[in-house]
């Protein structure tokens, strides 16, 4: 594996967990004690019903319990599979064979309290208590208002979608042979969700949008056939787009490490504006954006750089008029159109961010190089006169001033100072008295 700049052997457990993750998956093995008698007969109802609504199949409602659950894969040749202990089983079954399988609610009202307010456990099958969960946490989802000219909207700090997403991710990827239980830890405007287990091999926060590797492939087919979760892994990218679309913080997986995942998802609506400008440009382009199209948008509403990936989606931006290009090269920039700045009433604010003219910025250099006529103007001096602009901007601005003989340096590479005037030697540019002689001539 790399390690760094090097390679390094791999380490005994992540061996283990590479060799795991090549197999059929802990929840399609048989649990050689657990009995059919051991699932929740309201567990496997809701199975049903989840199926046939998302398949329509009518004959999945005269089946056996059996035949349901072989159908489903949970049974297999009358084995029961963990995935069915996990998905339908009683609380009484988990506690024998899989403590571990649980999800813990605690809710705190800050940061500093450390005992919690409230502790709920979900060691029952997971069709039991996913409305329940969710419904615990909605009881204390605080409600934001905000004003948009005559009309008050309001926004959740979080978003059901976001956190459903989040659950059936950390049930159907965590891993089940650790002891853990998955934490859900929920605070006014914060909520972090906690499963045993890294990310899969080849998963990082970096391209969990563009790569799936389910641990626990019989779970999640289960809740793929329930229309609970994407086979095709969209589920990451529906958290992402949600967040964006209400101006949230983007889900944050940084605090995951090898032994657990860990999923921070933040309440604060940021910029409620640029979420109304958005749902605009939606409504009159008769166009959606790609969770791509939302990434580079949010990268560039925050003024953060846009990583290679990305950058192919700004050419379809700048065409459907939400953002902007200036500078050239390695000083290239974007930022939001002019539109975005002129729907939320700070046209000034535009013309701020997006900088003064070329003769404007090259005036105050000169100016700045002026006013310190007798002991010269070091580079990083002119930097700070106009800080948005890169190096190489500010160079080829000094470059067309000395082209135009009124300014000069003195010394070389990083001592250099600029000095009005064409300097020593230098041949003085006619005047245009001159010119006009010369063009006559």
């Amino acid at each position: 594996m790399r390690a760094g700049e090097d390679l390094a052997p791999m380490t005994p457990d992540m061996l283990r967990r590479i060799f795991a993750e090549s197999g059929p998956g802990f929840s399609a093995e048989i649990c050689p004690d657990a009995r059919t008698a051991d699932l929740d007969p309201r567990a496997i109802q809701a199975l049903r019903e989840l199926w046939l609504r998302k398949s329509g199949n009518e004959m999945l409602r005269s089946l056996s319990d059996e035949q349901l659950l072989a159908d489903a894969e949970l049974l297999i040749d009358g084995g029961v599979t963990y995935a069915a202990l996990i998905l339908l089983g009683t609380r009484q079954a988990l506690g024998r064979y899989l403590a571990q399988a649980e999800v813990i609610l605690e809710y705190r009202s800050d940061e500093a309290s450390i005992p919690h307010q409230q502790r709920k456990e979900y060691r029952q099958g997971f069709f039991l208590f996913y409305d329940e969960l969710w419904e615990a946490i909605n009881l204390r989802n605080d409600v934001y208002h905000y004003l948009d000219g005559l009309l008050v909207w309001d926004i959740r700090a979080f978003n059901e979608t976001v956190v459903r997403e989040a659950v059936l991710n950390a049930v159907s990827h965590r891993e089940y042979r650790p002891p853990g239980s998955v934490f859900v830890r929920q605070l006014p405007r914060k909520l972090e969700i906690v499963s045993p287990g890294g990310f899969p091999p080849d998963i990082t926060p970096e391209n969990i949008l563009s790569r799936q590797a389910p641990r626990n492939r019989r779970i999640a087919e289960v809740l793929a056939k329930c229309g609970l979760v994407e086979r095709s892994g969209q589920g990451a990218n529906r958290m992402f787009e949600a967040s964006i679309r209400e101006s949230k913080p983007l889900p944050d997986f940084s605090e995951s490490d090898d032994h657990q995942v860990a999923l921070t998802l933040r309440g604060e609506v940021q910029d409620p504006r640029f979420l109304r400008f958005l749902e605009q440009v939606s409504r009159e382009a008769a166009t959606s954006f790609s969770t791509q199209d939302l990434l580079a948008l949010d990268l560039v509403h925050r003024g953060q750089p846009m990583p290679e990936g990305l950058r192919d989606r700004l050419a379809t931006l700048r065409e459907t008029g939400v953002i902007e290009v200036y500078g050239r090269g390695r000083g290239t920039r974007y930022m939001l159109s002019r539109r975005f700045y002129g729907f939320v009433g700070k046209k000034g604010l535009y013309t701020h961010r997006r900088g003064l003219d070329r003769e404007t910025n090259k005036a105050l250099l000169l100016r700045h190089i002026q006013d310190n006529r007798d002991d010269g103007s070091h580079f990083d001096e002119l930097r700070q006169v106009l800080p948005t602009l890169s190096r190489g901007q500010i160079q080829h601005l000094l470059k067309e001033l000395k082209a135009e003989s009124r300014v000069h340096t003195v010394g070389r590479t990083r001592g250099a100072r600029w000095y009005v005037g064409a300097g020593p030697g230098s041949i003085a540019p006619k005047d245009s008295s001159e010119q006009a002689i010369v063009r006559n001539s």
